[in-house]
């Protein structure tokens, strides 16, 4: 009887093994097509000394199931980037990451900076935010081409 019983407790063991490993795998092969589009988001080359002083917005909508989906607010005076701000960023993203790499931004006044380690596409989502709202500004710039200190971004 002793025996049966630790058979028994074999199998339960074996069966919870194999189930949690058959879950794990299922999510990976469901999350790898969001993960791999995020892996290949291009960050473009913005040259920061031709954008126009202003406060603009940018987006990310975020892949596939929307999980690095970000909104953020940038602001340029005298031709650099001297603020960035998330305004809204999905719940499975850690808006402590954000402020790093905003900071990375900020102080190399360049999008092509290191990735956060351990969130590498999470980075990449917030730097294709920031590209997209410094695309507003080079679009304000073609627009309103005044002195580095004219606010274009408030038609000021």
């Amino acid at each position: 009887m002793n025996t049966n019983w630790k058979r028994k407790l074999l199998i339960i063991c074996a069966a919870v093994i194999l189930i949690v490993v058959a879950g794990l795998g299922s999510a990976l092969l469901f999350t790898e097509k969001e993960r791999r589009e995020a892996r290949n988001v291009q960050i473009n080359q913005v040259d920061f000394k031709q954008l126009p002083a202003g406060t603009y917005t940018g987006e990310y909508a975020g892949g596939m199931y929307k999980w690095r989906a970000n909104k953020v607010e940038v602001t340029i005076a005298a031709r650099k980037v001297t603020a960035i701000k998330l305004l809204e960023h999905s719940k499975s993203q850690p808006a402590t990451s954000a402020d790093e790499m905003f900071s990375r931004v900020i102080k190399s006044q360049s999008l092509q900076v290191d990735s956060i380690s351990g969130a590498t596409l999470t980075s990449k989502a917030y730097l294709k935010a920031i590209e997209n709202a410094l695309n507003q500004a080079e679009k304000q710039q073609i627009i309103c081409p005044r002195s580095p200190d004219f606010d274009c971004g408030k038609g000021q």
